[in-house]
């Protein structure tokens, strides 16, 4: 039976029901107005110190980096370090060596706990970023204890675990092939799926209450073309609480969790089969959204649909990813305020969980210098906090349960998203100013946007206006 992946939130995370007036009734509406900060490389100590900052700038949940054993150096990188790129990666702790708690970058199990029973005062979830599907590069390096429990070395992969992917939309090469160096875990093997239900549940003994599964495109589902050594493509089942694995079951129920999954958009994308088991990203718009902002026009593509089969309630939006930024450095060419203006766009809307992803302290993409100050374990830059992310994060809980609708100028300048007649975000991305008079579900009447002071007015429902060059204002009925 479909889930819907909401439902892990529950009424503690989420807004999903709309008052129903006496007569005549109106069918309430379903609105998620949860936000996620990606506290990309941050500790867990680190993420404690800024709860408090965090919880004031409207976010209810946290996603950390990976927690589980990673590699710690690399060739050409003898002995590891602390930066992000040079003397260490930041890609090392996406090469576990075991899956136990702790690594050089969050910290300890102790930390993680402590993290969490603070989150927990401030009504924040913490979630992890999990990572099942490859070891580290240098296979040697994992731990003899894994290779034990999982029958021997040879048993952690599958058949053609170290076969190079060479088509990502052959579903056999992508679930059951090495991709980028990174040796295929062979997820089917009950001996694995029970070891690695041990690290999640020793995640949520910890406080841990969701997961973002990386690389979940590259694990099969049922109906995917099965390894040489998989009787049965049963991982996701496992994972999710449904099976239990070798007398192992996920402590929490799934309703109780949270979980989404890194499924990259392509062909041959089985998105609404992974949709059976949990979230996912919507890489599709993430992509659209970043090319309207870089041609500064929001007709350039489609971002007021979700470029998305499945329901978007069950997804994870974001302006970028830490990969988008890392590799290739993609969206890096983006001003923090053209992140800014993206995510009043996603997080006005009714639908989709916007990510948020924390950019490394002292960056500036656009200028070519990635890393900032270049040390891991610290807090981000103070993007995630600037008052007009906080105002939309604010926006996006006060209007719970009103439905959405989005309307573009004509030059495709300006973008408003409506929310009934209680709210409206108006957006240009533009270099210059912009004169506005557009179709609006607002009341008549003045509206004063809280940040900037400056007003706008509705009559006979067109709201007529001017923003300023590249800005965003919100505008909420008293």
């Amino acid at each position: 039976m479909k889930k819907t992946y909401f439902l892990p939130i529950a009424m503690l995370m989420m807004g999903m029901w709309l008052q129903l007036s006496a007569k005549p009734k109106v069918a309430p509406v379903e609105t998620n107005n949860d936000v996620i900060l990606h506290a990309w490389c941050w500790s867990f100590n680190t993420i404690r110190e800024n709860l408090a900052d965090i919880a004031e700038a409207g976010y209810t949940v946290v996603q950390t980096s990976p927690a589980e054993n990673c590699v710690t150096q690399a060739k050409g990188d003898k002995g590891g370090g602390p930066q992000l790129w040079g003397h260490g990666r930041w890609y090392y702790y996406y090469q576990p060596v075991d899956w136990k708690i702790g690594n050089y970058v969050v910290g300890t199990r102790e930390d993680l706990k402590q993290l969490c029973e603070e989150a927990g005062k401030y009504g924040i979830r913490i979630i992890v970023d999990v990572l099942p599907n490859h070891t580290a590069i240098d296979d040697t390096r994992v731990s003899d204890e894994l290779d034990a429990a999982v029958g021997g070395h040879e048993n952690l992969y599958h058949a053609t675990g170290f076969d190079e992917i060479r088509d990502y939309n052959d579903r056999l090469q992508c679930t059951t092939g090495q991709m980028g160096g990174l040796p295929d875990v062979n997820t089917e093997n009950p001996d694995f799926q029970a070891y690695y239900l041990q690290y999640c549940n020793d995640l949520i003994k910890c406080g841990v209450r969701g997961f973002r599964y990386d690389t979940a495109k590259h694990i099969g589902l049922p109906s995917d073309p099965k390894d040489k050594k998989s009787p049965r493509n049963n991982f996701w089942a496992v994972a999710t609480g449904r099976e239990e694995a070798n007398g192992v079951r996920l402590c929490l129920p799934e309703d109780s969790l949270f979980i989404y999954g890194e499924v990259l958009q392509d062909r041959n994308v089985k998105e609404e089969e992974y949709a059976e088991y949990m979230g996912m990203t919507a890489s599709g718009l993430g992509w659209d959204l970043r090319y309207d902002l870089e041609k500064a026009n929001w007709m350039g593509k489609d971002v007021k649909g979700y470029s998305h089969p499945v329901d978007p309630k069950k997804l994870v939006t974001w302006v970028e990813s830490h990969d988008t930024y890392c590799n290739d450095h993609e969206s890096a060419a983006l001003s923090d305020l053209q992140i800014r203006l993206g995510w009043v766009f996603l997080a006005a809307r009714a639908n989709g969980m916007p990510l948020f992803y924390n950019r490394p302290d002292g960056s500036d993409g656009p200028a070519g210098n990635f890393w900032g100050k270049n040390l891991v374990g610290i807090k981000g830059n103070d993007n995630f906090k600037h008052p007009l992310v906080v105002a939309a994060n604010r926006f996006r809980h006060q209007m719970q349960g009103q439905p959405e609708s989005i309307t573009f100028s004509a030059d495709g300048a300006v973008t408003q998203v409506c929310r009934g007649t209680k709210g409206a975000a108006l957006i240009n991305i533009t270099n210059d100013a912009q004169q506005i008079s557009l179709a609006t579900t607002l009341p008549n009447g003045k509206y004063k946007d809280a940040l900037t002071g400056k007003i706008f007015s509705v009559k006979k429902g067109i709201i007529h206006g001017q923003l300023d060059a590249q800005s965003a204002y919100l505008l909420i009925k008293k």
